[in-house]
């Protein structure tokens, strides 16, 4: 990563947390579980919103709600996910998991208050006259045709009679992940009521190169670096990119899907190098 990059994600992180605890302010047990369910990752959708807001002209302010907004849905499935009955993990950012941390009624409540909590910020009145198109985008991504289907996919893969092949894990990641992804590169220009075409071609490829590193951190990752366990699909013998590609196929096709984002912001120009950086640190992280 490069330095400007470095400093412009820090300042994406920093803005949406402040944003997070003034918006979720209560002392409450539920409170503080939601923002202890927020605060400490990457925010990588979150800045992904307010580039995409920046680059179209859209409010500081709006930008900053759509921001929070996305982070809260993903923090709600990250939650929800590792509770026993999904991916069973104890390790979330290098900090236990919510249901570890509290229990597992709080992680359900947690992670459906956050989910609905998403949606609250996007009503905001001050949202714009293109909010309820940006709504029924996040609803989309986020439920039975998008992220919720994806994860539904993932845990029926578990107990399968045949692996999953090639374009059966492509289509389940465009689902699980790439989604979301989509949702925040294209928020900017949905909110602007411009052409969100190439924002989309973007985040396509970014949103697939990102579960690929997903896949080889799992294989090369340190656990200390990545905040929690690897080696998980490997044991249990799970159909991933690297499984299939092997894990320079996969490494390269990571580069190839980095470049194809890039290529996409031609028509913003410069003006889009930091979402080119957001591209190479997607391939590049180590958690």
């Amino acid at each position: 990563m490069t330095a400007k990059f470095t400093a412009a994600l820090t300042s994406a992180q920093h803005k949406i947390t402040s944003h997070a605890e003034t918006r979720l302010a209560g002392h409450d047990s539920l409170h503080v579980a939601m923002r202890y369910a927020i605060v400490g990752g990457k925010m990588l959708r979150g800045f992904l919103v307010l580039e995409s807001a920046r680059l179209h002209g859209v409010s500081k302010d709006a930008a900053l709600e759509a921001a929070l907004a996305i982070e809260c849905v993903h923090a709600y499935s990250l939650v929800h996910d590792d509770l026993p009955c999904m991916d069973d993990d104890d390790l979330r950012r290098g900090q236990p998991t919510l249901h570890r941390k509290w229990d597992e009624a709080m992680a359900v409540l947690a992670g459906d208050s956050l989910q609905t909590f998403g949606f609250e910020l996007l009503a905001n009145p001050d949202m714009g006259p293109n909010a309820l198109m940006l709504i029924q985008g996040l609803a989309k991504s986020a439920g039975k045709d998008g992220m919720v289907s994806g994860q539904m996919l993932d845990i029926a893969a578990e107990t399968a009679a045949t692996p999953l092949t090639l374009d059966e894990i492509t289509r389940l990641q465009a689902r699980k992940t790439g989604c979301l992804i989509e949702w925040s590169a294209t928020a900017g220009a949905v909110l602007a009521g411009a052409d969100p075409a190439p924002l989309r071609q973007y985040a396509t490829a970014l949103g697939l190169a990102f579960q690929i590193a997903d896949d080889i951190l799992d294989i090369e990752g340190d656990a200390e670096k990545v905040g929690k366990a690897v080696r998980k699909d490997v044991d249990a013998g799970k159909a991933t990119f690297v499984s299939l590609l092997g894990l320079q196929a996969a490494k390269q096709r990571a580069h190839d899907l980095c470049d194809a984002a890039c290529a996409a912001l031609a028509p913003y120009g410069a003006r889009a190098e930091s979402l080119k950086e957001a591209a190479r640190f997607v391939i590049a992280r180590e958690s």
